[in-house]
């Protein structure tokens, strides 16, 4: 059994709706491109090559909610997205056994209904955040309601870099050039969440709480040595009025490894390697990013097969990969 635990899909519904809410309609040019993002025979077509045990856990794609709705839009846009996952998973239980909620977050009290009714009526079996809300930081107080919430129920908190072209490289330019926004920004932002959340004491506060991060913890695993000996030892000497503190009795890289990672890394086996060091086989879960690679679905999941096959795994800890890890996070 295979369970890709971050795929992404846009149910024909809700991409209706984001093409209308669209301001810029060239700006979906990818996502038009990809078939099976938005045509679920397409996608089920192209899930045949893995055989009957792949499945996915499907989540909403980016863009997030948050730049298509305005505060008073953005509840229904998210109550269609999870209104029409769940109908997915009803017509399709045997390739999408679960659903992950999206939520408004730029209205937190909506944020909280649409939490609530999405897990509790519809069967959701966790949420996707982003990791910023407009600009935002989750560290937010505003938002905190939605990990406590979500510590108590013991369910897991999919979280997603969102950053655009607008994040210029450099001070002197207003964009960014050449998508590094997206291949080198997005590990970073994620980064970011990853230690703001840390150092808000959110994992002193909720030490089981259950946060997957896509792409393998992004920069975390590889920057090991630069947090546990030298962020640790180093905060506050170059700014003023910021250190760890009482509020964090814990070293550093403790923290860190409470989050669980995904293995969606474009098939990369170095990476993987070092994220599975880092993490380990109980807080790492089989994921690919269907369906954005060169061949629009296929390829990723192929390849990121083809890698963890390649990684000296004993049987009980590929299974946990695979499919046991996220099982027993959200209850299948």
């Amino acid at each position: 059994m295979k369970i890709d635990a971050y795929s992404h899909i846009l149910p024909a519904p809700y991409f209706e709706r984001m093409r209308e809410l669209a301001v810029d309609p060239g700006a979906l040019k990818r996502w038009l491109e990809l078939t099976a993002l938005h045509d679920v025979g397409a996608r089920l077509r192209m899930m045949e090559e893995f055989g009957d045990d792949y499945q996915q856990i499907l989540t909403l794609s980016s863009p997030p909610i948050e730049l298509l709705a305005g505060p008073r839009d953005s509840p229904e846009l998210a109550r269609l997205a999870n209104e029409s996952m769940l109908e997915l998973c009803r017509e399709h239980p045997e390739r999408f056994p679960a659903f992950v909620a999206s939520l408004p977050m730029n209205n937190p009290d909506a944020a909280m209904a649409e939490l609530a009714y999405a897990i509790d009526d519809l069967g959701a079996r966790g949420v996707q955040v982003f990791t910023n809300v407009s600009g935002r930081p989750l560290d937010d107080p505003a938002f905190r309601p939605v990990f406590d919430e979500m510590a108590r129920r013991d369910l897991p908190i999919w979280m997603h870099p969102a950053r655009g072209a607008a994040f210029a490289d450099y001070a002197t330019e207003d964009a960014s050039r050449f998508e590094i926004w997206w291949a080198l920004g997005w590990p970073y932002e994620t980064s970011v969440a990853m230690s703001r959340l840390v150092f808000s004491g959110l994992f002193e506060r909720h030490p089981a709480i259950k946060i997957i991060t896509h792409h393998m913890g992004a920069m975390i695993p590889y920057l090991e040595g630069r947090i546990g000996l030298g962020w640790s030892d180093q905060l506050g000497s170059r700014t003023e009025g910021e250190v760890l503190g009482e509020q964090l009795p814990k070293g550093l890289l403790e923290y860190f490894r409470r989050f669980y990672a995904d293995t969606a890394l474009s098939g990369s086996a170095i990476g993987m390697r070092c994220g599975l060091e880092f993490f380990g086989p109980d807080h790492v879960l089989f994921a690919t990013d269907c369906p954005f690679d060169p061949e629009g679905g296929p390829m990723y999941i192929r390849e990121t097969i083809k890698a963890i096959g390649s990684l000296d795994l004993s049987p009980e800890a590929r299974d946990r990969i695979y499919h046991l890890n996220i099982s027993s996070m959200i209850g299948l």
